[in-house]
């Protein structure tokens, strides 16, 4: 593994041991967490919260979530926040495992306007990240490490320096607070996805195959694909996408950015990249340290974009260390 450190230029305070193994999921009279054994995943959705919030004036959505809970009383949760296209569902087995690893409950979030959250037209990560620090004040979260890949990266960023009190530790998966420079056409990929027409007659695994190979003429690679895939769904007589494509189209570009921030989140961060990913560049180190100047930026070999599902066991034991150190 490959690793660039940043002395921290203000050390975080010490955390009271004792006080944050308290800061875990605790029932409400609006809704309770099953006591499952470890590894286990429980679904839930606030009451309040609709598939789709038409007025744009209401500013926050109630998030869908799993729970995966932990042994006991072992620290702060760990809160997944996944990237565009993506959902809750990416990071199942990296939480049953992580739950194995550290004791630690962990959520996974899927974000508005993707995975089975309600749709709005607004997606900033202003946005987003108020969804966030919405969904965990209903839980009575009050501290939690945010792990965030790609889009969900940015969020978790967002709510770090917006809300430094609720972020215990921060994971960043292979992106940086600069404007992403993939080269990857998204919009082709949303012209793809509205292109697909495919009857609801069909059996899913007809209808699947069916979308693939009108989804292959603009969109190449095979485990692209696959992965905008997992977000087909059969409803009222049709297959169509859950992805709000509209909001995303009209959002791209704040996506692909970042909001400008003039303050620093002081508590340890690590920045992950994949060694065969473009995303986080030595370009990118002094933005990196303006903003977190705790933080440790590592590359995992022979890993894309998507770290977790190239090299998932590395990815599972550097936030395992991470968590340790």
């Amino acid at each position: 593994m490959v690793s660039h450190s940043n002395q921290c230029l203000q050390p975080p305070k010490q955390q009271n041991k004792s006080s944050a193994s308290r800061h875990t999921l605790t029932q409400t009279t609006q809704w309770s967490l099953l006591m499952l054994p470890s590894g286990r995943r429980t679904s839930c959705r606030l009451p309040a919260g609709r598939r789709d919030a038409s007025s744009a004036s209401t500013s926050t959505v109630n998030l869908t979530y799993d729970v995966f809970d932990g042994k006991g009383e072992s620290g702060p949760p760990l809160v997944f926040l996944h990237g565009l296209f993506g959902s809750k569902s990416n990071f199942h087995s990296i939480a049953k495992s992580l739950v194995q690893r550290t004791g630690r409950k962990v959520l996974t979030v899927d974000a508005r306007n993707h995975g089975n959250s309600p749709h709005h037209p607004l997606l900033t990560y202003d946005a987003m990240s108020g969804d966030l620090t919405h969904l965990l004040a209903q839980l009575r979260i009050d501290k939690c490490v945010l792990i965030g890949h790609s889009m969900g990266g940015k969020t978790a960023m967002t709510s770090a320096l917006t809300q430094p009190a609720l972020v215990e530790r921060l994971v960043v998966v292979d992106v940086t607070p600069a404007r992403s420079k993939s080269g990857t056409d998204f919009g082709s990929y949303i012209g793809a996805m509205r292109d697909v027409d495919i009857s609801g007659e069909l059996p899913r695994s007809t209808a699947r195959r069916m979308a693939e190979d009108q989804l292959r003429r603009r969109v190449k690679e095979h485990s692209v694909r696959q992965f905008l895939l997992t977000n087909l769904e059969e409803r009222n007589g049709r297959y169509a996408w859950r992805l709000n494509l509209d909001a995303i189209s009209a959002h791209l570009d704040d996506i692909m950015g970042f909001p400008a921030f003039h303050s620093a989140y002081h508590s340890p961060t690590l920045f992950l990249g994949g060694a065969t990913s473009a995303y986080i560049s030595s370009d990118d180190y002094p933005e990196i340290e303006r903003l977190f100047p705790c933080a440790d930026i590592q590359y995992i070999p022979d890993a894309g974009h998507w770290i977790h599902a190239d090299k998932p066991l590395d990815f599972i034991s550097s936030v395992a260390s991470f968590l340790q150190s």
